[in-house]
Order: structure tokens, then C-alpha cells, then sequence
């Protein structure tokens, strides 16, 4: 992997933890210069931060503006900060709905908007826009999540389509199930906690469920010359588990 993308300059929005962390260090290993735009600075004290608010325009505008004046240019966006909470339809409100759609779908929105031209100018580029599974499908009481991450994936197409004639590509993937530290309170929570991994692992004709390096590494994929003619395209990553059609408990025998 090491040198894929070396010279070219990156920032993962939400790099601080979890599958931005990831992201954050396998461009690395590839070569690319790697700045994480977040609220807080990364677990990992080796990653270069810069604070960033994905939903403020200001911060964005500055954020972009720092990172291309260190860096001579941004090559490479990923988009990946977003929040996620469990509420039935009628137990959220408003200003709920709109926080969802401010980080998870405004963000993108405005990191790719202030990035593009400066992006252009260096003779294009990558984004990578972090959407969901459940942007394709959904579980009970994500309403908000999965209508913010179905934007994403239309967001994704409409980037590539008009970005595409300035040399810059746009794609998505959309995670299932990954082993982050969000899923892992969800797990510990309930008492038997090995029940609850190994119904998860039948969940996934592979098994198991991922790794934020799964995600990773096909982030870093789409990001290299590797993925030239690639572009408006949502790659899920999920072990299958959208591709297998559910039966009764009684006759599942996988």
C-alpha cells in the first residue's frame, strides 16, 4: 500500500476516533500527508488535527483554507463525520431532525462546495462521501439517520456528475456493521454478550462483522489512480448482510 499516494494531500472530516481514525491511517500508510478535521483532536497523537465544525460554513471556509496554504492544495476529501441517535418518528423533534441533516448531510455538502475549486486547480481530485447501509435499507427508529445518509448517496452521484468535467471523482461507500467503539457499548450493554456477537456474525454470510480498516482500505482505494474510471458509485461494505434475504428464525440453518 505504502506509496499509492504519496505527494497528494488529504483530510478525512471526523478523523478522530472510530472508522475516521481508520481512514485516517491507512491514507497514511499510502503515503499521503493526512489532516483530520474534528471537534476533538485524535486518539492517535502521530495524526495532524485541525479543529473543524462540519455544520459552520466559517469553519469549514477556514479549515479549507489552512490545510491548502500548509499544503499547497487538497487532493483528497472524505467526508466522513456524522452522528447517528435511535428515536421513533414521534419522540424526535425539529431541531433533532435538523442536527441530523446539519452534520450528516450539510457537512458534505459544504466541504465539498469550498474545496472544489482550489481542488480543480490542481487538476482534480477524489471525495469520498462515509454513507450508510441503512441508507439503503433501515432499522426501526432511524428515520432521521437513514433519509441523512440516502442524501449522502444522491449527493454522491450529483458530485460526480457535474464535478467529473474538472477531473474530479465522486463516490461513496455506505458501512454495515463495524466493530466500532459506538457498536461495542451497544453489545456490552446487553447481558450475554457472546450471544449477541455470534447472532451478529449470522447476520453475515462472511461470519462476522467489520473492521473499520475494511472500510479503509476501500476508502483508500477509491482514492488512488487505482479507481480512475470510478465515480458515482455507493460500494457497500457489509459482509453481505443486505445481499442475504432473511427467513424464519425456525428455518435458518446457516
Amino acid at each position: 500500500m505504502t506509496g499509492r499516494l504519496s505527494g497528494k494531500s488529504a483530510v478525512v472530516t471526523g478523523g478522530a476516533q472510530g472508522i475516521g481514525l481508520a481512514i485516517c491511517r491507512r491514507l497514511a500508510e499510502a503515503g499521503a500527508h493526512v489532516v483530520a478535521g474534528d471537534l476533538r483532536s485524535p486518539q492517535d497523537g502521530n495524526l495532524a488535527w485541525k479543529p473543524l465544525d462540519v455544520t459552520d460554513e466559517d469553519s469549514v471556509t477556514g479549515f479549507i483554507e489552512a490545510v491548502a496554504a500548509e499544503q499547497g492544495g487538497i487532493d483528497i476529501l472524505v467526508n466522513n463525520a456524522g452522528i447517528m441517535f435511535e428515536r421513533s418518528l414521534a419522540g424526535q423533534s425539529a431541531n433533532d431532525w435538523d442536527r441530523m441533516m446539519a452534520v450528516n448531510l450539510r457537512g458534505p455538502f459544504l466541504m465539498a462546495r469550498h474545496v472544489v475549486e482550489q481542488m480543480a486547480a490542481r487538476g482534480g481530485g477524489a471525495i469520498v462521501n462515509i454513507g450508510s447501509l441503512e441508507g439503503i435499507a433501515c432499522n426501526p427508529g432511524h428515520t432521521a439517520y437513514a433519509a441523512s445518509k440516502a442524501g449522502v448517496h444522491g449527493l454522491t452521484v450529483a458530485l460526480a456528475v457535474d464535478l467529473g468535467p474538472v477531473g474530479i471523482r465522486c463516490n461513496a461507500v455506505a458501512p454495515g456493521w463495524i466493530d466500532t467503539d459506538l457498536n461495542r457499548v451497544y453489545v456490552e450493554s446487553h447481558p450475554d454478550r457472546d450471544l449477541v456477537m455470534a447472532e451478529l456474525g449470522r447476520l453475515h454470510p462472511v461470519g462476522h462483522v467489520g473492521d473499520p480498516l475494511d472500510v479503509a482500505d476501500v476508502v483508500v482505494w477509491l482514492a488512488s489512480e487505482e479507481s480512475r474510471f470510478v465515480t458515482g458509485q455507493v460500494i457497500t461494505i457489509d459482509g453481505g448482510r443486505h445481499a442475504r434475504l432473511s427467513l424464519p428464525s425456525i428455518m435458518n440453518r446457516a
